[in-house]
């Protein structure tokens, strides 16, 4: 009975050497072996075979049999798919082909289709997944092991990560522009905290600094809040004179151009904070996922909405 898992590449090699050059002795010379060797790698090649692969012709030269050619065949589609499969895992190990999954919080859905669209060009062969969510999913998904990097404000102390600032991610306080506020040379905070403000929901990272803010200088007096999970609706609501919000300038870049929204006037506004690029710092990155982060971090923000 024919024995496939005992044929070796050794085996095809002699083969095909043999019926390339004629003669065993000349296909030893080629593929640096004795005649001997040779003739061994033949005999068992035709004893797994359970059939003859060479006869010798007219003119003593060796001659593939039918079934000599069948197997020189097959030897050439095994070593055509080795090569593609060698080509396939060199590039996957050097990092040109692969899968890249990137989470981003909600308030950079504004520049992150953008930023795939770039890394798309730049690596054609290099899926990029791109995950949008509120701050405590993106670190879920971190956490779980469901994104490779992430792009955020303020990294989490958990899990345990690497990160490196991409650039400036200023936050401010919007109004209608018909808003009593709007045009103040400088907003008094107690006259600020009269007014209901709208914020994200909570778990949104833009909520954490809101709430921060406004207990810094309120020194704690109490006000009016209201929670919607989304930019777009908050911008909407202060449009349509619910009360104020605030926001990422980055995701309001447009509305304060036209002049739809403006921004308040107050010390320690803009609140300056940085957009950061991380990943766990207990896990190896792929080589992919490597080039896609190389790639971010030396655009230096150039992708970032610029005010």
């Amino acid at each position: 009975m024919p024995r496939p898992d005992a044929i070796t590449f050794k085996q095809l090699r002699a083969l095909s050497a043999v019926s390339e050059f004629g003669s065993i002795t000349r296909a030893a010379e080629a593929i640096h072996l004795t005649p001997p060797a040779v003739h061994t790698q033949l005999r068992q090649l035709a004893t797994n075979m359970k059939a003859d692969m060479l006869r010798r012709g007219d003119a003593g030269k060796m001659e593939l049999t039918d079934e000599g050619r069948i197997a020189l065949d097959a030897a050439g589609r095994i070593e055509a798919e080795l090569d593609i499969c060698m080509k396939s895992v060199a590039a996957l190990r050097d990092g040109h082909v692969g899968l890249v999954r990137l989470g981003v919080i909600s308030t950079g859905k504004y520049f992150a289709p953008a930023l795939v669209a770039t890394l798309k060009n730049e690596f054609p062969d290099i899926k990029v997944e791109l995950t949008i969510g509120n701050r405590g999913q993106i670190i879920a998904a971190l956490e779980n092991r469901q994104i490779q990097l992430a792009i955020m404000g303020r990294p989490p102390r958990a899990p345990a990560n690497t990160s490196e600032t991409l650039g400036p991610h200023p936050h401010v306080i919007i109004a209608s522009p018909d808003h009593p506020l709007a045009g103040v040379a400088s907003v008094d905070p107690s006259d600020l905290l009269r007014e209901t403000i709208i914020g994200r929901e909570n778990g949104s990272g833009t909520r954490i600094l809101m709430t921060r803010f406004l207990d810094r200088i309120g020194e704690g007096a109490t006000y009016d809040c209201l929670a919607m999970s989304s930019n777009e609706t908050i911008k909407q609501a202060v449009i349509a004179g619910l009360g104020i919000a605030l926001i990422s300038q980055h995701t309001v870049m447009e509305e304060l151009h036209s002049g739809r929204l403006v921004a308040l006037n107050m010390p320690g506004l803009p609140i300056e904070r940085a957009w950061y690029l991380l990943n766990r710092s207990d896990t190896d990155l792929s080589a992919a996922a490597k080039r896609v982060k190389a790639h971010i971090s030396g655009m230096k923000g150039s992708f970032l909405p610029q005010p």
